[in-house]
Order: structure tokens, then C-alpha cells, then sequence
């Protein structure tokens, strides 16, 4: 793809995000979506079929068209995709792929194939035209939270695997060197400052193993980039502290690029590129900034070839105020986490009651800077267990800062704030080290065994 080309990308998204006014938003996703729909009924079996006898003028019918989701999305991808590839042969290549870790080249020399496990551990297969992912680079510089002062870039870029699509963001000015998530903090540190780097992108998980070493960086990175999993605003500020670095996170998925950092740094669902449809435990839209959204809906707008229209992602997201940045896309104010993240408590009557991630996570987040990771188990109604990962001098004074310290303030802490919810709960917390998955699954620090019933 040509520099002019993605000059002209980074220009026309760069236009919407900042100009675009509700009306010209509202007009686009139409417009949008009217035309793929269009392709899918035209070329794509499975599409036609679930939508045989809806009548769809705007996006009021759109919205009472089926749902789907990753099961069924694997379950009919043969007839789900517009290219008339199979799935068979689409896995076996990316399974290849991951075994022998050689994760560029594009299938039948046109196609980009991402295999993701998720944190369910079931695969799932993404496929991307060539062609759309040359212009990566174009759609990086506008929405990855990168300023043209920070031009050139030279990336270390970490993940549990690398693709293709990762490749092509590479272009004149921007190098992206890549190290998988299981090298070692001090390689990745000596790596950083070996290449020179400015840009230091990562998920979370990775960069609490960093923490330790940010002395050892030569020369600080013009900023961070998060993705992959939630960033909590505690860890946002630490980050920011401990590598001397403005810490920016992109909301990417699987399914397209979902929400990007404004100049102000806040972030905004990508109203162009992907059609978010936020509904309430009553599928009514979710409109007003502080309102937390049960369900979302995604589709994707660009990718022609996989086309993905109302695919519901199990992630919780919180609506925000309008930005001071002046754009009219939504504001992102907190990824909250996933749906199967939710822990549902007992209370004293009975009742089982949810507890969001983002509370948990800042409890123990908030306890203590010695807390590097940690992992949260529901067992029962009525039990967690609750792992720690400590860093530093496990005799530090003063004594509430020793690991039994830490224990126990921590203790205390979660019987205080259930209690608010009147809940009572049976703790159990661990001190070991957690280790960063050995797979490419995501970093999971939440699992919940007992089935959801009804909750508060």
C-alpha cells in the first residue's frame, strides 16, 4: 500500500473522528449498514437464510434482526464467509501456523487468518482481506493513540502470538519488532533498549511483570499502549509513574477495532469502522453517560470478507461524558470487563447479588503497590479465593506492608466493602506467584465455577 494512500486514511479518520456530527454519524452507519447487509443477502448462504422474510429500511429494522454469536459464527463459517473458503482448511493453515510459530504469510496469498481462543479456551477463526490490512498503517497513525510528533516509531510490540495483520502496520516510519508475552522481563527490557524504541505496546498482564525493571530503560518511551484486557485506572497511573510514560489504551478485538484513544486521550467507540449496539438487561439502548450496557452488539463495518453484523461480545462497558476533545463518537468511560467475569454473591437474605470486575479489581488493586498480579476464584455462592502475586521484600517494614500484612489488610478491606452489599463471604487468599498463561489465551484473573442464577 502507497504512503499517499495511507496519508489520505489517517486524514479521512482523523476528519470523522474530530468533524463528524451526530446527524453525519448517524447517516453513515446507515448507509453502512444497508450495504453490507446487501452483500451478506447476496453472498453469503448463512446470512440470506437467517434473514429470509426481514424487511430492513433502516436501522431501527436492523435492530430486530437475529443475533449471533462465536458459536455460531464457527458452526456456519463455511457459509458465513463471502469468499467460499472452508473451515477445515482455514484451521488447518492457522494451526500450522501456531505450531511451527511462524505466524506471517497470507492464506491462498490474499488473506490474513487470526486464531483466537479467547479466554473460553474455544477457537476461533478471523479472516481479513490483504487488502484491507495494508492499510493498517493509515488506520494506526489516526486511531492507535500515536501523535505525528511521535513520528518515527519504533515499536516493541508484545503479544501471546503475532499474525500478519500485525505485520502490515509496518510502513515507512514505523518499524514494529515483536517478542511473544512468555520472553523474559529482562530480554524484553534489554530488547527495548537494544532497538531504541519509543512505543512500548503491551497488554496489562505484561506490563505488571515490567514493573520491577522500568529502572533499567534507557531512555523512557514516548507512551504506552495497552490492549488485550482491561486496563484499571490504578494500574493506568502506576504504569504512568513507574515507566515515566502517558499510558494510552485501545479497545481491539478479534471482531474489529472496537474503541480508540482521543487526543485527550479518552476513548471513543469507533462510530466508522464498527456499528455498537449497547442494550440494557431489558434490551432497551443504553444512551446516557454513566449507564452500564448488559449487552453489546458489534458490527463490523469494513470486513467484507468474514462479514459479522449484530455479533454479541459478552463485554461490559460504561458509557461516558462527551469529550473536551469536541468529537461526537461515544466515550468509552470504563471497560468494565466480561460478562463470565461477574461474581454473584449471596447476601444475608438469600438473594444472589452481582459484583462487578472493576470493583474487585480495585479493592485489591488499591490494597497495596506490592501487588503485582492477582487472580479471583468463585467456588460457591458464598466463597472466593483470592491469589496474590507480590513483588519486593517479603519482610519490608513498615509491618502492614509484609505479605502477611498485605493479607490481612486485604482481608479486611473485602469483609468492609460486602458488607455494604450485605454480603457475607468465606475468603481464602493465597501468596504465589502467577504465572502468565503458557498458551495464547488471554491473561484471566477472574473465573467463576457455580452456574448464574437470577441477580440484583
Amino acid at each position: 500500500m502507497s504512503l499517499v494512500q495511507n496519508l489520505s486514511d489517517l486524514i479521512r479518520l482523523n476528519r470523522r473522528l474530530y468533524h463528524d456530527s451526530p446527524a453525519m454519524i448517524a447517516r453513515r452507519q446507515r448507509n453502512s449498514v444497508m450495504a453490507l447487509l446487501a452483500k451478506v443477502r447476496a453472498e453469503s448462504p448463512f446470512y440470506r437464510d437467517l434473514y429470509a422474510g426481514y424487511v430492513v429500511d433502516n436501522l431501527q429494522d436492523f435492530a430486530r434482526l437475529p443475533v449471533i454469536n462465536k458459536a455460531l459464527m464457527m458452526a456456519h463459517f463455511d457459509d458465513l464467509n463471502t469468499a467460499g473458503l472452508r473451515l477445515d482448511d482455514v484451521m488447518r493453515f492457522a494451526l500450522d501456523k501456531e505450531m511451527r510459530r511462524d505466524y506471517l504469510g497470507y492464506y491462498r496469498d490474499r488473506y490474513v487468518v487470526g486464531l483466537s481462543s479467547g479466554t473460553s479456551g474455544n477457537k476461533g477463526i478471523y479472516l481479513t482481506d490483504r487488502a484491507l490490512t495494508e492499510r493498517l498503517p493509515g488506520v494506526f497513525l489516526a486511531r492507535g493513540g500515536i501523535r505525528l510528533s511521535d513520528l518515527p516509531l519504533r515499536i516493541l510490540f508484545i503479544l501471546r502470538v503475532f499474525s500478519q495483520g500485525f505485520a502490515d502496520i509496518n510502513a515507512p516510519l514505523i518499524r514494529l519488532n515483536y517478542l511473544p508475552s512468555m520472553t523474559e522481563p529482562d530480554k524484553i527490557i534489554a530488547a527495548f533498549n537494544q532497538m531504541r524504541a519509543n512505543i512500548l505496546m503491551a497488554p496489562p498482564s505484561l506490563l505488571r511483570q515490567l514493573l520491577p525493571l522500568a529502572g533499567r530503560i534507557l531512555k523512557p518511551p514516548r507512551r504506552i499502549i495497552t490492549y488485550a484486557e482491561v486496563l484499571e485506572p490504578e494500574e493506568k497511573n502506576r504504569f504512568k509513574i513507574a515507566f515515566q510514560a502517558p499510558v494510552i489504551e485501545i479497545y481491539q478485538a478479534s471482531e474489529g477495532q472496537i474503541g480508540s484513544p482521543c487526543r485527550c486521550g479518552n476513548l471513543h467507540i469507533n462510530e466508522d469502522l464498527v456499528y455498537v449496539e449497547l442494550l440494557d438487561q431489558s434490551d432497551q439502548p443504553v444512551t446516557r453517560p454513566g449507564q452500564r450496557a448488559a449487552r453489546m452488539l458489534v458490527t463490523n463495518l469494513v470486513n467484507m470478507v468474514q462479514p459479522l453484523l449484530r455479533y454479541e461480545m459478552n463485554d461490559i462497558i460504561e458509557l461516558g461524558e462527551p469529550c473536551p476533545c469536541g468529537s461526537h463518537f461515544r466515550v468509552i468511560s470504563r471497560i468494565v470487563g466480561r460478562d463470565d467475569d461477574v461474581l454473584y454473591l449471596r447476601t444475608k437474605t438469600g438473594v444472589q447479588r452481582a459484583v462487578f470486575p472493576d470493583l474487585v479489581s480495585r479493592w485489591i488493586i488499591t490494597t497495596d503497590d506490592r501487588i503485582r498480579e492477582f487472580a479471583v476464584e468463585q467456588t460457591a455462592d458464598d466463597t472466593l479465593t483470592i491469589t496474590l502475586d507480590l513483588v519486593g521484600e517479603k519482610n519490608a517494614a513498615p509491618a502492614d506492608h509484609t505479605d502477611a500484612g498485605i493479607a490481612s489488610r486485604l482481608r479486611q478491606r473485602f469483609a468492609a466493602e460486602l458488607a455494604e452489599f450485605d454480603i457475607v463471604c468465606d475468603l481464602t487468599i493465597l501468596l504465589q506467584p502467577i504465572p502468565l498463561p503458557a498458551d495464547n489465551r488471554k491473561m484471566k484473573r477472574f473465573r467463576r465455577r457455580p452456574p448464574q442464577q437470577g441477580y440484583l
